[in-house]
């Protein structure tokens, strides 16, 4: 199974930027999509569907072209959840999750701590988020959770670790990540890319991505049963469709 994760910021800002041709020349699995900034019925579905992308399935958030997360999937899904059932987090459209044939994949779109209202915001969620996925994991022990998660998680995830006082990076959100990891989880591109420095969002301020001053904010994260079928992890920097770029992880069947 490939699995491709990426923050588009704004599905249909993408799309004009030829977004499908990628998708079909990147060929995944399954893509799991954040920030679409859209309705489901403000695209046309017929875009990825002649894609091969029959079966996709968005969760917006109320605020219009706010946030929201999606998942294309070339096969049917045995069952999609949209949302946690949380309400303070699911009104922000933040997780939608596809199981597949004993896989099951999450769409997830961590807040960003912009200023101390949202940060607030963002560390409400991730406690949430982590007391729901650890419940989950009893049900579903193969579990990938993909996505942008607005934090860095080591001094080789950003391209200056002297940012210390900025969102993404501060030290409460490195710990929570690492006790995210800790609980169960595996950073598919770390485990298999110990010592590679790349990068999967640039601000679009001071030319940062042609001057490569990035942050790896994008994962898969996988649970441990998984581990020894996970075949590949790769940030896919290429694509230049959002300030993000997409992460590819392959898992064998």
């Amino acid at each position: 199974m490939k699995i491709i994760s990426y923050n588009v910021n704004g599905i249909r800002a993408a799309l004009k930027k030829g977004f499908i041709d990628w998708l079909i020349s990147a060929d995944p699995d399954v893509i799991c999509l954040q920030e679409i900034k859209a309705m489901k019925e403000q695209l046309d579905l017929t875009l990825f569907e002649e894609a091969g992308y029959i079966y996709n399935y968005w969760y917006s958030a109320q605020k219009k072209g706010y946030s929201g997360v999606a998942i294309l999937s070339k096969t049917e899904p045995d069952h999609v959840e949209y949302g946690t059932g949380i309400a303070t987090m699911d009104f922000e459209g933040r997780n939608l999750r596809a199981d597949f044939n004993g896989v099951s994949v999450m769409s997830m779109y961590l807040p960003s701590g912009t200023n101390s209202e949202r940060l607030e915001f963002k560390f409400n969620y991730m406690d949430e988020i982590q007391e729901y996925l650890t419940n989950l994991k009893k049900q579903i022990p193969n579990l990938v959770v993909c996505g942008d998660y607005n934090i860095c998680h080591e001094a080789i995830d950003i391209h200056n670790p002297k940012m210390k006082n900025v969102s993404g990076f501060l030290p409460e959100e490195r710990e929570w990540l690492g006790r995210f990891v800790n609980s169960g989880f595996i950073d598919s591109f770390r485990y298999l890319n110990a010592e590679l420095q790349q990068y999967s969002w640039w601000s679009y301020r001071a030319n940062s991505r042609a001057n490569n001053k990035g942050w790896r904010l994008d994962y898969a994260m996988v649970t441990k049963p998984l581990q020894e079928k996970i075949k590949r992890a790769v940030i896919l920097s290429e694509a230049v469709h959002s300030d993000h770029c997409p992460i590819l992880v392959e898992i064998a069947s």
